[in-house]
Order: structure tokens, then C-alpha cells, then sequence
């Protein structure tokens, strides 16, 4: 689950009267994609449809609900007509009443919930810290791998997962399947025991390691020679982070980096 959806489970759990909104269908030019929710509560909001003017009306619309409305309601906006806004397309809005036990309303809200994208991150240095910041509040499951002892002494969110582990490659044959695995520590030598581990299993959405062409030329002569499948190699991303950014200082890199994992083909893990 995204940032959001923890915060509002929080909420529900004290006891809060809420809406889901959800955008069902779009048609055209829209703020957000089909599926996209959020939660109204009477004071607070979690999660964004969009913002504009589409928000703030279906954000009333919700309380309206929470106050003297049905349980469920569907409602067409055609956003130029009915809202000013250029954008030209049209969604239909989804609203649904929480109701019942605590337990209910916070099962039907993960059922809602996409799942988030298992991401492995190797190395707790300045990039690795960079990247956790960029991402913690996007749809992905954070585990950060560090092997040395004082990896971890700073604040970290609650939605990531630290391990400081003295061999950090030995956690990936238990990893999901469409696991995302960053490989950016502090040591050339680790870099290759854990993306090594990584092309041996096969089974992974996206390996990434941090470093440049040279460097991504000899770890993949090794690697050849330890027998690692051509077509395997060939998924190996090296150097990571999307082209075009400027800049080599960690903050630059993450936004690279997070806008490549954005960008991947095939993305089923909604925000």
C-alpha cells in the first residue's frame, strides 16, 4: 500500500466516518488514470484524485455523503463543461460509504488498495539515502540492505524496511519474483556478490547498478565467465537513472533513478 492508504487505516482505526472516492472510467484527457482513490473523512483527506477543481467538488460531494447521502453513488464529470477545465475528457467518479466494524472498513480499503512493487535497496550511503527520501512515499515496498553496523542510526519511515545484514546477497533468493533490485553500495566487490546473486536467480522485474559503461563492462565479463546466460546479462541495467537529468550530486541521481522506475514497462502497481 501507498503512504496514504497507511494513513488512513490510522484513521479509521480511531473511529473516523469516511468516503472512497475512485475514478472508475476515463475517457480523453484526464489529472489521473482509471482506479486512482482517495479518502474523505469530515476534516481530513488522504490520497488525490487529481487536486483542480475535480477534487475540491468530489471532496464535498463525499462529506455531503457522510452527512444524509446512499451508501454508494456514481456521478459523470465532463471536465470542461461541467468544471472550466481545459483538460477535455470525462471520468466517472465512484463513491462508497465505510461502513461497518472497524475490521470491515479496513479490509475493504486494502482490498483497494494496489499492491505496491517490492523494491530491494543495497547500500545506505549518500544515494541510497537520496533514493529512500524520493521514494518512500510512492507505491513500493521499501527493503534497504545495508551490511555495516552504523547503517541505520538515522529517523527512517515507518513504511521501510531496514536490514543490516553482514551478507546482504543471501536475502535475494527469498524476494518476490517481480522484485526490483538496486545495487548501489559502498564496495565494487559487494556490488558484484549482490547483482551476481541477483542473475543467478533470473527471476526479477529490473536489476539496476549504480556505476558507470566501464564498470558495467567488466562485471559482465565476470560474470560470462561464471556462467551467467548472455540473454540473462542483457537485463542488467548499468549505468541506472533516467537520461537527460544533469548532475552527479546523490539528489540528482535518485530523481534519475526514481523516474526510470516509474517509467517501467508494464506497470501494474497503481499510487
Amino acid at each position: 500500500m501507498s503512504i496514504w492508504h497507511t494513513q488512513a487505516l490510522r484513521a479509521l482505526d480511531e473511529g473516523e466516518d469516511a468516503v472512497l472516492v475512485s475514478i472508475g472510467t476515463v475517457q480523453g484527457s484526464a489529472p489521473r488514470e482509471a482506479g486512482t482513490q482517495m479518502l474523505v473523512t469530515r476534516t481530513r483527506q488522504y490520497g488525490t484524485i487529481g487536486g483542480g477543481v475535480l477534487e475540491y467538488k468530489a471532496t464535498a460531494r463525499a462529506r455531503e455523503l457522510l452527512d444524509n447521502g446512499p451508501a454508494q453513488l456514481e456521478d459523470t464529470v465532463i471536465l470542461g463543461p461541467d468544471l472550466g477545465q481545459c483538460c477535455g475528457g470525462q471520468v466517472d467518479l465512484v463513491y462508497e460509504r465505510l461502513s461497518g466494524t472497524p475490521e470491515n472498513i479496513r479490509q475493504r480499503l486494502i482490498a483497494n488498495a494496489a499492491p505496491p512493487a517490492p523494491l530491494y535497496i543495497f547500500g545506505a550511503g549518500h544515494v541510497g539515502r537520496a533514493l529512500v527520501h524520493v521514494l518512500k512515499d510512492l507505491p513500493f515496498a521499501i527493503s534497504w540492505v545495508d551490511s555495516r553496523p552504523e547503517s541505520f542510526t538515522h529517523k527512517i519511515r515507518d513504511s521501510v524496511k531496514t536490514m543490516q545484514i553482514k551478507n546482504p546477497s543471501g536475502i535475494i533468493k527469498d524476494a518476490p519474483k517481480d522484485a526490483i533490485f538496486l545495487v548501489l553500495t559502498h564496495d565494487h566487490d559487494l556490488d558484484y556478490d549482490i547483482i551476481r546473486a541477483v542473475l543467478r536467480r533470473g527471476t526479477f522485474r529490473f536489476a539496476g547498478l549504480i556505476g558507470s559503461k566501464t564498470k558495467r563492462a567488466r562485471f559482465t565479463h565476470r560474470l560470462a565467465r561464471e556462467g551467467i546466460n548472455k540473454d540473462v546479462l542483457k537485463r542488467l541495467t548499468c549505468p541506472i537513472g533516467l537520461g537527460g537529468i544533469p548532475g552527479k550530486a546523490p539528489e540528482a541521481i535518485a530523481i534519475a533513478i526514481a523516474a526510470q522506475l516509474l517509467g517501467l514497462k508494464d506497470n501494474t502497481h497503481g499510487i
